[in-house]
């Protein structure tokens, strides 16, 4: 049986492992975007055994995996809100369901945007175009350390992000000059989020550090994370969660690995006693969705299925683990951006029943934990009774 609002609810996203196409796939010129699927078939089928016992291959048939006494609840989320980045995604599956898209700049952004952005940093911009973030330090790095540039750049998501060189430019100053971008981006320039893109090494040899940062849009709405803080029910974020949701409702502790983030769940898992333990699990997408990196990726899924058996063991009568993903991230096909998938979803814990649970909204996610901790939902219909 399941003890609502007695325990604790570990949200776990995947980013970027979706698990193939929803209704409005082709709005997003994403059809044959599988990132489950193609995987499994680039590989010549899934060897998951935890993830199998699960129902990962009932969420959907998957190569290599068979759907045969489920010990958790499965099923598929599908998106509703406009757009496909992670901002989007993590604000729907807490209660926020956008109409209308975060601003993208397949051009690049505008002069006005990019000049007062050099001139409130006292710094000149290299780049402002489409570009994945490794292949434009390779181009763009030799001159960023001989003139002191930003190099910006923007991709299909809506995103502004800098890259500068952690021995050329203090971290301090990059993060500053995040805000100041942050500052300038609203109205009809509100991206989703300025990311900071630290770098290290020579030319030749530039290599992203693990000091990312994100500055994200605050909520546009009260989300999941509000209605617990208000009740008074303790929220412990992994990954850059925070970062997400501008720092509302919810501290992190910031990993750069999937590694680190299964570390740090287990260690919350430890001391969490009651709430929310709300974890992004980083790689699957900047590592190798936005890399093309199939290898990696299968190797990351082969990681996550070591880990499972540890932290499912560390569940309590009452408590609920929630696997599930903010948006596909193929790296079978050309593009390297966020792909509109449907994502996968698995609700395992002592009491359980393990029930088909169909499609669901992303937002549905959210109410069930809401209803879990009896707080308001802004949106979303719980499926927290079909559990057990």
């Amino acid at each position: 049986m399941i003890a609502p609002g007695q325990g604790r609810v570990a949200l776990i996203i995947l980013d970027g492992v979706g698990i193939g196409g929803c209704p409005d796939q082709s709005r997003y010129g994403d059809v044959g975007s599988d990132t489950l699927g193609n995987v499994a078939r680039a590989v010549g089928g899934f060897r998951l055994p935890v993830l199998e016992r699960l129902g990962l291959g009932c969420c959907r048939p998957l190569e290599g995996m068979t759907c045969a006494s489920p010990s958790a609840a499965h099923g598929v989320a599908v998106p509703r809100s406009a757009g496909k980045d992670s901002t989007a995604g993590h604000w729907e599956l807490c209660g926020i369901v956008l109409e209308l898209p975060f601003p993208t700049y397949p051009n690049g952004f505008p002069n006005e945007v990019i000049a007062e952005f050099a001139r409130r940093t006292g710094r000149p911009v290299l780049g402002n175009t489409v570009a994945s973030g490794t292949a434009i330090i390779d181009q763009l790095g030799a001159a960023h350390l001989s003139g002191g540039g930003w190099i910006v750049y923007t991709s299909a998501d809506s995103v502004f992000q800098i890259a500068a060189h952690e021995e050329h430019v203090p971290l301090p100053e990059l993060y500053e000059a995040c805000r100041t971008a942050r500052r300038m981006l609203t109205a009809e320039h509100a991206v989703s989020r300025v990311i900071a893109r630290p770098f290290v090494g020579e030319p030749g040899a530039f290599v992203r550090t693990a000091n990312r940062r994100d500055f994200s849009l605050p909520p546009v709405g009260p989300t999941l994370l509000d209605r617990l803080a208000e009740a008074g029910i303790p929220r412990l974020g992994v990954g850059k969660v925070d970062d997400l949701f501008a720092g509302r409702g919810i501290t992190s502790r910031h990993t750069a690995t999937n590694a680190e983030a299964y570390d740090a769940i287990a260690q919350g898992l430890g001391t969490l006693e009651r709430g929310l333990l709300f974890a992004n699990v980083v790689e699957f997408d900047q590592a190798w969705g936005h890399r093309n990196d199939v290898v990696g990726f299968h190797q990351g899924l082969q990681e996550l299925d070591r880990r499972l058996p540890a932290l499912l063991t560390l569940l309590r009568p009452g408590d609920l683990l929630v696997l599930t993903a903010d948006h596909g991230n193929d790296p079978t096909t050309p593009s390297t951006d966020h792909s509109r998938e449907a994502v996968p979803l698995l609700v395992a814990g002592p009491g359980v029943a393990a029930v088909p649970l169909g499609v669901r909204d992303f937002a549905d996610v959210g109410a069930t934990i809401a209803d879990y901790f009896s707080v308001p939902s802004e949106s979303g219909r719980s499926f927290l009774g079909v559990l057990g």
